[in-house]
């Protein structure tokens, strides 16, 4: 596949994504360019773990991007530099008032040991939404995709030689205004960190996770940001999902309104197949209404299954009513989370309104969260060609 993106091929392939909101591709007047890039190489490279050893988010590559801004000089050119501390001012405002945002993304070395990307178009434009949502500077897409290759090609030999193993990305754009007040940033720091990954779950492989639904604790509301990937969407989750540990559960069932809609699963979006009230078959998860971040894994699990066409495909608001009574019924056949970091992930258990409920996901083998896990892999390590991948 070629490196460089074609602007028409790339408006087309997000404009194929229907239920996404689409902003202009027109570049934006004033954006960093990958031609600009400095790089400084690392002269003490360090060792490289185990596979076996890996541990989710510790350990880290020997470079990092970086792209400063500044309202006054606008962007500045591209730095691959060692992998280094920030030096911040104390009154930033990404410290202050969560002027920050992130993205997940992974690289996988395929058995053709070539390295590839995972729809990163759909991450491009998901973080350059998020960061007009937090009133950062715009910038161009393809520029900043060609700038992660250009890190990701340096540090190449950090990607896994493994099918069970990654390179998981983490773009972050900050605010760094060095004052106090709740204003627009006129300093701004775009950087990418990245490193070797295994499981994202302390237990490891396909196991299933248990899950917490209080109706008290709501992640996002109407009118709010839920469907952007901000930072200050996460801290406050913390302390739920520490009250989802002392109940027994690995993770939250987020709940919202008064008839409990399910939304999301911890940090993942969520799916059940089911037979419904119908009789028919179908995959049902939560729509893009504001409430649930739009998950690339998401949309790719939407996208295979509809192009399967071999059962209903559903995105609509459900209830927790709704999935008491399919379990009553004997008529949920899997609940699972799907997310970058996780891929797909079956659930076991809810524990909702005082009660335990089993779920029958492992007894149906899981056959549907497994065909998922499985059609997706085979795209990302290269076993199966897909124009989903992108060639570093």
């Amino acid at each position: 596949m070629c490196r460089q993106y074609d602007r028409q091929v790339l408006c087309r392939q997000i404009c194929a994504q229907r239920s996404w909101p689409i902003i202009s591709w027109r570049a934006a007047s004033t954006t960093f360019k990958a031609a600009d890039l400095q790089v400084e190489l690392n002269k003490h490279p360090k060792e490289k773990p185990a596979v076996k050893d890996l541990v989710f988010g510790k350990t880290f590559t020997d470079h990092m991007l970086t792209i400063e801004w500044t309202n006054e000089k606008g962007w500045g050119k591209p730095q691959i530099k060692p992998f280094q501390n920030l030096s911040l001012h104390p009154a930033s405002s990404a410290l202050h008032y969560s002027v920050e945002l992130f993205e997940g993304m992974k690289a996988y070395r395929g058995e053709d040991n070539q390295i590839r990307l995972f729809r990163p178009m759909l991450n491009m434009e998901r973080m350059h939404r998020t960061a007009l949502r937090a009133c950062l500077p715009s910038y161009d897409k393809a520029e900043l995709l060609e700038c992660l290759r250009r890190l990701l090609d340096i540090d190449r030999d950090w990607v896994p030689k493994s099918t069970s193993a990654s390179l998981y990305i983490r773009p972050t754009f900050i605010g760094t205004e060095p004052s106090l007040g709740v204003t627009k940033s006129n300093h701004a720091l775009l950087y990418i960190i990245v490193g070797p990954v295994g499981p994202y779950f302390p237990t490891g492989g396909f196991t299933p996770v248990s899950l917490l639904a209080d109706p008290k604790y709501v992640r996002a509301w109407t009118g709010g940001v839920g469907n952007y990937k901000l930072g200050g969407n996460y801290g406050p989750t913390i302390y739920v999902q520490n009250e989802a540990t002392k109940e027994g559960c690995q993770q939250v069932l987020w709940l919202y309104g008064d008839d409990h809609q399910v939304t999301e699963a911890g940090t993942m979006n969520f799916f059940m197949y089911w037979i419904n009230e119908q009789g028919e078959k179908e995959l049902v998860t939560a729509p893009l209404s504001g409430l649930i971040l739009p998950g690339v894994t998401r949309q790719s699990l939407l996208d295979l299954a509809r192009k399967w066409g071999e059962f209903k495909v559903s995105e609509r608001t459900f209830t927790m009513a709704e999935v008491l009574w399919g379990l009553k019924e004997n008529r949920i056949k899997e609940l699972f989370g799907a997310g970058t970091a996780c891929v797909v992930c079956p659930v076991n258990r809810i524990v909702y309104n005082g009660e335990s409920y089993n779920i029958p996901t492992m007894e149906n083998g899981p056959d549907m969260a497994k065909r998922f896990l499985k059609e997706l892999s085979d795209i990302q390590y290269g076993r199966t060609p897909s124009d989903w991948t992108y060639l570093v």
